[in-house]
C-alpha cells in the first residue's frame, strides 16, 4: 500500500480501490496496527452471525451481545460500534408490522383485571396474542403466550388456521413448563378474539385456577407486551428473510429457532437488558433501560406506533 502511494504515485483512495480495502481500514491499520483490524473483523463476524438468526435486531442490543461475548475491553464503545455498523452497511430500518383482531362472536367477554398491575415474579401474569405470517402457500398463524414479568415466550404454536385448538395447544405448552397443575395467583390476559373467549379455552384456564382478563377498549396498549413480542418476531426476523417461508412447516421450524434465541440470548430493555430466560428465574422489580419520550401531554412508548395519553 505504501509502495503504491509512494513510488507509484497513486492517491490513497485509488490504492485502496486497487487492493479492495477501504480508506478507513488503511488509516486504522496505519495508526493502530493489525490488532484493531483483527478485533474489528471478529466483531463484524459476530454481528453477521447474530444477524443470521435475528436479521432485524437493533444496533444497541447487538453491541450488548458482542460485549458479552468478547468482554467490554475488547469491543468498541457504543458510538464507535454504531459507526462500524454504518460503515459496513449493517444498519437498517424495519418495516412497519400489520395487526388485526376479530372479536365479533357470541361468547362471553371478560373484564380487564390488569389495569395498573405490574407483576413482580414469573407466572403472575401471562399475555396472549395471535399474529399471521405470510408463506408461499398462504398465511399461517403464530399463537403466543408470554410471561409479562420476564417477557419469556412460555407457549407457542404455528398453525395453518386460526382454529382455537391451536391457541389451546400454546396455552397447554405454557402450563406444562410450570410443572404445576394449580396455577392460583396467575392471570391470563388477551384480546377478546373468539379463540380466547370460546368454552374450551376458558375452561382450560379455570381448570388450572387461572383468572381470565381481556382487553376492553380495542387499544394496543391494553395488551402492549403481547403486541411488542409479536412485533419483535415479525420486524426483526420474519420481515428480514430473503425469501418468504415456503409453508407452515418451514415457518414452524425457523420461528422455533428464533424463539429459542429470543428467550435465551437476546437482551431485553424492559428487564434490564437481561435475557427473558434469566429473568424468568428471578423475582422483584426489574430495571427498565428505556424512557418514554414525552411530547406535550402525550408519551411514546417503545414498541408501539401510537401516542398514549400521559394519564393512561
Amino acid at each position: 500500500m505504501l509502495r503504491l502511494c509512494g513510488r507509484e504515485g497513486l492517491c490513497v483512495s485509488s490504492a485502496c480501490r486497487l487492493l479492495g480495502h477501504s480508506r478507513q481500514a488503511f488509516y486504522k491499520k496505519r495508526w493502530t496496527g493489525d490488532d484493531a483490524l483483527r478485533t474489528e473483523s471478529r466483531v463484524l463476524q459476530a454481528v453477521r452471525e447474530i444477524r443470521g438468526i435475528d436479521p432485524g435486531i437493533g444496533g444497541y442490543k447487538l453491541w450488548l451481545m458482542v460485549r458479552s461475548m468478547f468482554g467490554a475491553g475488547n469491543v468498541p464503545g457504543r458510538d464507535a460500534f454504531m459507526r462500524l455498523l454504518r460503515e459496513n452497511r449493517l444498519m437498517h430500518k424495519p418495516p412497519k408490522p400489520r395487526h388485526t383482531t376479530n372479536s365479533n362472536h357470541r361468547f362471553h367477554k371478560w373484564k380487564n383485571l390488569i389495569k395498573g398491575f405490574r407483576p413482580e415474579a414469573p407466572n403472575q401474569l401471562w399475555v396472549s396474542d395471535i399474529t399471521y405470517i405470510d408463506t408461499d402457500r398462504g398465511n399461517c398463524y403464530l399463537h403466543l403466550v408470554t410471561d409479562a414479568y420476564s417477557h419469556k415466550i412460555v407457549g407457542w404454536r404455528v398453525s395453518a388456521s386460526l382454529g382455537a385448538v391451536f391457541t389451546l395447544e400454546a396455552l397447554r405448552m405454557a402450563i406444562e413448563q410450570t410443572g404445576r397443575e394449580d396455577l392460583s395467583g396467575l392471570v391470563h390476559h388477551s384480546d377478546r378474539g373468539v379463540q380466547y373467549c370460546c368454552d374450551m379455552y376458558t375452561e382450560e384456564l379455570q381448570r388450572h385456577n387461572i383468572r381470565i382478563s381481556m382487553t376492553e377498549d380495542y387499544k394496543p396498549t391494553d395488551n402492549a407486551i403481547a403486541e411488542r413480542v409479536n412485533g419483535i418476531i415479525k420486524t426483526e426476523y420474519v420481515y428480514h428473510q430473503e425469501h418468504r417461508f415456503v409453508d407452515v412447516k418451514e415457518a414452524r421450524e425457523k420461528i422455533g429457532v428464533f424463539i429459542g434465541f429470543y428467550n435465551d440470548e437476546r437482551p431485553h430493555a424492559s428487564v434490564g437488558n437481561k435475557t427473558p430466560s434469566l429473568v424468568h428465574g428471578q423475582s422483584g422489580k426489574q430495571k427498565k433501560c428505556w424512557k418514554a419520550k414525552v411530547y406535550g401531554k402525550s408519551r411514546i412508548v417503545p414498541g408501539q406506533t401510537r401516542t398514549v395519553a400521559a394519564s393512561e
